[in-house]
């Protein structure tokens, strides 16, 4: 049994959508952010020493990243399902988007959120940073087109690692500059199995408002 150590508000939470997808049974051990500094609390380093979230304990496979945890319970639960055939170039392509979520397109929001808090000193990197996250986001939203889904239009763990850059990207405003990444958040926030992770969960803030 897969036990998800999710964190609210979090990127863990395309981790159960996945799970739910995949009718996979599992437990769920859910974190509350310190409501004063947003930050994770103190009992996720008993789980893994960062003391980050999501984690999954796969009777005692400890697994972080969101990356190698959608990998792992694809190929080790997934039954062929949400993946391209490997060794296929729509298998490579789907690899690509399963690092490019973390490897390229978070980071710059990241680089914004904590370089929002130091105020005027941040100024000179900001138009840089702003810059760096149009073109991610641009790159994803002109691969996705007029697909329902990045990977031959079939719904695929990539599409579960990049939901969170959509849904970000949304609440951040840019849906008015890709409308299409808007109805992609509207196509997977649909789905029943997002619906079902939804509401074992505390309120996520990057829910799209009906």
């Amino acid at each position: 049994m897969i036990t998800v150590h999710h964190l609210n508000n979090s990127r863990s939470q395309r981790v159960l959508w996945l799970l739910e997808e995949l009718q996979i049974p599992y437990v769920l051990k859910a974190y509350s952010r310190d409501l004063e500094t947003n930050l994770a609390p103190p009992e996720l380093k008993a789980i893994h020493p960062l003391g980050k979230s999501p984690v999954i304990d796969d009777d005692g496979v400890v697994i972080i990243e969101s990356g190698a945890i959608t990998d792992y319970i694809i190929r080790r639960h997934g039954g062929g399902r949400l993946a391209p055939t490997p060794g296929t170039a729509a298998h490579e392509t789907y690899l690509q988007w399963l690092h490019f979520a973390e490897g390229s397109a978070m980071t710059p929001f990241l680089l914004a959120l904590y370089t929002a808090r130091l105020g005027d000193a941040a100024a000179p990197l900001q138009p840089r940073i702003q810059e760096q996250i149009g073109a991610h986001v641009a790159y994803f939203a002109q691969e996705l087109g007029s697909n329902d889904w990045l990977i031959d239009n079939q719904l695929s763990g990539a599409d579960v690692m990049m939901s969170f850059i959509a849904e970000i990207a949304v609440a951040q405003g840019l849906g008015a500059h890709f409308p299409n990444l808007v109805s992609y958040v509207k196509r997977l926030q649909g789905r029943p199995a997002w619906q079902t992770a939804m509401a074992k969960t505390e309120p996520y803030n990057f829910t799209m408002k009906a």
